[in-house]
This record gives structure tokens, C-alpha cells and sequence, in this order.
């Protein structure tokens, strides 16, 4: 089987769609499958066993870490040189929709995964009025795919309200190993809690940037005693949130990645997700993972993951006294911040990310062996 898989966005950015993609890339490498990816041309040539097939574009003024630009002929080419027997788009535009095209040209079966909400990205940015365009160009988009992929149920029902067929399931997993209790380091909290490892350290890993409502966190270092807070990421607002927290117990320990980040989550307390959208929301299984207790935005796949009460508590996005709350409820009591977060942590480790890749990698045998029976039929024909 040969697998081709078009993507907005790739190494050397990493967010939540870059590991989702790699991590499928290693899975598909390891069940032995020959992959190619169609990505933004940003120097990166091969991944592992796969090779990259660059598409040149442009830097975006907003988010100049991503670059943007349509297929070319040569793109083509290199594609059906490749010959695949499926492409798997995730979540399609500048570079997936004519990639779409490709793909039909050569006669193969596609698969469209959602990632990425531009619609209430729109309504967030106050662009409102885009909303219905944006829902009938990503109905209009995925229904052109011969299957879709949703991220999580509520997604998935999203996904369905506005129109969108054949719409399945794939959800999200975690490393149980890389994000582990056992990272747990003293080093680690005395900085990220700026020298007060004693108190109770709130963790926010993840983009800072105006959707994720970082500003949202500091009513909790005001009204809650003894809260410190770590925010792990990078972003286009990290200026602007720097210059917000200050005077505040928080500490902005920028990007981090491997060994560091696992120490980082495991060396918490408790992790706080404020953000007003996601599709999942992978770094929240990552903490539980860690064994931290989660107080999250009922964004995405967060209401799938998180057992109120359990693991964690939920609340509706902007409903900043609900999170104030849920925090409250897991920090006054050391004992209950334990508790949750070994529930937490037993969770997350019956969420392997091999069954789902493995569940995207059934689909693609079967969309093949359609496609080939319905060749076959005409044939006879």
C-alpha cells in the first residue's frame, strides 16, 4: 500500500496537526506501508522514511511561521511518480483542494480529516458573518472527499449538522510513555514555580495566541491563594501576555520539546485550558498523561476525556467563574490534587495511539479494496 497525505502545515512547525501527522507518518513506517506528504516547502525533505514533496508559498503577516501556496506541475508529477493507492488530506485548503483534484485524475480514493474549525475561528476574530460562507466551503470541501474523519463526537456532530457525509471517527491518543508521572523533577518546578515549589503550580503548555485565552487565567492567580501558574509555548500574543501577567506569580518558560516537556508536565500540579476552540485538544491527554488533574474549556475532544468530578472539571467557554471553581475544588486539598490526577492518569493510558492509528489504517484498506472491487466491476462491464 502506498499512502499519500496532503497537509497546510508541517515541520519544522510544530502545533497539534505537525504531531498528529508525524505521528501517523511513524505508524504508517512501522506497519511496514511506503508513505509521501505534499507540504509546505519550509527545508524539510524527508521525514524519517518518508519523503516530502514541498509546495513553495508564501509567509502569512499573522502567523509568519506558516507558509502558503498552491500545487504546482511539478507537484503533480512527483505525486504520480509515486504512484499511491489513496490520499489522506488533512483537513484540505490551499494545498489539499487542488491535491483533491490530483487525486481524482489519478483515480484513487480519498480521505478528508477535520482539524482545524475556520468557522468559529472566524466568529472568534469577530468575523461572524463569515460563518455560514465558511461551513458551505467545508461542506462543500469534505464532501468532495470520498470519507471523513472527525477528531472527536462533538466535532463529528458538527461536522453532520452542516451538511457533511460519511462522516467517521478518528480519535486521538497519547504517548503514555513520553508523558509519564516519572518525569517528576524538583529542578524543574523550582523554576517553572519561579522559586515557590511549595505552592500549587498551575501548567498551560500550548500556543499563545488570542484564541487560547490565556488572559482568562489570571482571575484564577487572583481570587485562589497560594496558585502559581507556567505557561509552556510560544506564539504571536506571548508579548502582549507577557506584558498582562505581569505583577502575577507566572512564569513564561517559552518552547519546549522532548525530555524537557515531559518533566514540565509531570512537575505540576494541575493543567488549565481556557481556549475558546480546538478539534481535540491533544495537550490535555498529554497532562493527564503526566498525572495532572484537568480544568478545561468544553472545547473539541475535551467532554470525551475528561470524567467531571474524576479527572478534572469542564466548563463552557468565557465561563471564567466555572473555571475558577473547578480550580478551586482540585487545589484547596493536596490530597484530592493526587487523587485526580492518578484517575487522570489511568485514563489516559488506555488511549494508545497505535489502535487509532490502526483504525485510519483499516479504512484505508478498505477504501482501496472498494475502489479496486468498483474498477474491477466496470471493467467486466
Amino acid at each position: 500500500m502506498r499512502v499519500a497525505l496532503f497537509t497546510e502545515t508541517f515541520l519544522p512547525k510544530v502545533d497539534g496537526i505537525v504531531t498528529v501527522v508525524c505521528l501517523l507518518l511513524d505508524h504508517l513506517e512501522k506497519r511496514g506501508i511506503e508513505s509521501t506528504i505534499v507540504a509546505p516547502k519550509m527545508g524539510v525533505e524527508k521525514y524519517r522514511s518518508t519523503s516530502v514533496i514541498g509546495v513553495p508559498g508564501v509567509k502569512l503577516p499573522l502567523y509568519p511561521e506558516l507558509r502558503v501556496g498552491p500545487p504546482t506541475l511539478s507537484t503533480y508529477q512527483q505525486l504520480r511518480a509515486f504512484q499511491p493507492d489513496i490520499a489522506h488530506f488533512i483537513h484540505p485548503a490551499l494545498i489539499g483542494i487542488p491535491g483533491m483534484l490530483m487525486a481524482r485524475s489519478m483515480g484513487i480514493p480519498t480521505v478528508a480529516s477535520f482539524h482545524l474549525d475556520f468557522a468559529r475561528l472566524a466568529h472568534h476574530f469577530n468575523l461572524g458573518f463569515m460563518e455560514p460562507v465558511t461551513d458551505l466551503l467545508t461542506k462543500t470541501v469534505f464532501n468532495a472527499a470520498d470519507r471523513s474523519l472527525a477528531p472527536s463526537k462533538r466535532i463529528q456532530r458538527d461536522m453532520q449538522r452542516i451538511g457533511i457525509r460519511n462522516v467517521g471517527l478518528w480519535g486521538r491518543g497519547v504517548d503514555a510513555e513520553k508523558f509519564n508521572p516519572r518525569y517528576q523533577s524538583a529542578a524543574m518546578r523550582e523554576a517553572m514555580s519561579d522559586g515557590h515549589p511549595e505552592d500549587t503550580l498551575l501548567l498551560y503548555v500550548g500556543r499563545v495566541s488570542s484564541e487560547k485565552q490565556l488572559d482568562q487565567l489570571r482571575p484564577i492567580l487572583e481570587t485562589v491563594p497560594g496558585t502559581r501558574l507556567a505557561v509552556i509555548g510560544d506564539g504571536p500574543a506571548r508579548g502582549d501576555m507577557e506584558t498582562y501577567f505581569s505583577g502575577t506569580p507566572t512564569k513564561f518558560m517559552g518552547y519546549m520539546k522532548g525530555e524537557a516537556l515531559s518533566a514540565a508536565y509531570a512537575s505540576a500540579d494541575m493543567f488549565v485550558f481556557p481556549s475558546a476552540m480546538e478539534t481535540f485538544g491533544l495537550v490535555v491527554v498529554e497532562a493527564m498523561a503526566a498525572g495532572l488533574p484537568v480544568v478545561a474549556s468544553r472545547v473539541g475532544g475535551i467532554p470525551d476525556v475528561v470524567d467531571i468530578g474524576v479527572n478534572g472539571y469542564t466548563f463552557e467557554v468565557n465561563d471564567i467563574a466555572g473555571m475558577i471553581d473547578g480550580v478551586r475544588q482540585i487545589a484547596t486539598n493536596r490530597a484530592r490534587i493526587t487523587q485526580m490526577g492518578q484517575a487522570a492518569r489511568a485514563f489516559a493510558e488506555s488511549q494508545s495511539w497505535d489502535t487509532m492509528m490502526d483504525e485510519v489504517v483499516d479504512l484505508y484498506v478498505t477504501m482501496i479494496a472498494e475502489a479496486t472491487g468498483e474498477q474491477a466491476a466496470v471493467s467486466a462491464a
